[in-house]
């Protein structure tokens, strides 16, 4: 049963999550402009198929390759994903901030410093895929952590005409093997096969609109 979460009074959104050896944890991270249940569900499909003991959102500053304007306060994004992850396994935590990070390479970069004997698993939605090869050092998040990548509407069919892509085919994992990609070395990544909620943050500011 999924309960109802509360933010958090007992840790700082500010400050890396801690993380015990071996803990399995899934990063998902985004501006979450706003926050929906399409986030969850990706984030539930992912603990699920990955037997996940966390997964962590990072709430960014702001997403390098998207518009910055109109983008509501950092504070109040995380307060509105605090609400709406609404499972135990999932921790909410906007860190990053407080590095001055932009790029998820430098976010995966320090986890592995500091939680060392964690084991984590980056996890995006299908329809980030054709454009991961814009993302800087795009390569270094690759040979650094196993990828999960989530089917959302649309997204089903892979694209294959991307740098990122082109070097990602030779290390997919069958989707059945998805249990144990979190214990797999990098470069490694799977696709997930899953419901897909027809429901995006644009589609959602645009209604506000």
């Amino acid at each position: 049963m999924i309960t109802f979460n509360q933010p958090s009074k007992d840790r700082d959104p500010f400050q890396i999550p801690p993380a015990s050896r071996g803990l399995r944890i899934g990063l998902f991270g985004g501006s979450f402009n706003p926050p929906h249940r399409g986030h969850l569900h990706v984030s539930l499909t992912a603990i699920r198929k990955l037997r996940l003991d966390q997964l962590w959102w990072l709430v960014t500053p702001g997403n390098p390759l998207k518009q910055q304007n109109n983008l509501p306060d950092l504070k109040e994004r995380l307060l509105q994903c605090q609400c709406i992850a609404r499972h135990p396994a999932i921790k909410v935590t906007a860190f990053e901030a407080s590095y001055n990070f932009r790029y998820s390479a430098d976010t995966i970069s320090l986890l592995k410093q500091r939680r060392p004997t964690a084991k984590f698993v980056w996890v995006m939605g299908a329809d980030n895929l054709a454009n991961f090869h814009k993302w800087d050092r795009w390569h270094d998040i690759v040979q650094s952590l196993p990828l999960a990548i989530i089917d959302r509407p649309d997204s089903t069919a892979i694209p294959n005409s991307t740098s990122a892509t082109h070097f990602l085919a030779k290390y997919r994992m069958d989707e059945s093997d998805s249990i144990v990609l979190a214990d797999s070395d990098a470069p490694a990544w799977t696709f997930i096969h899953a419901r897909r909620l027809f429901l995006s943050s644009t589609q959602i500011r645009d209604g506000i609109k």
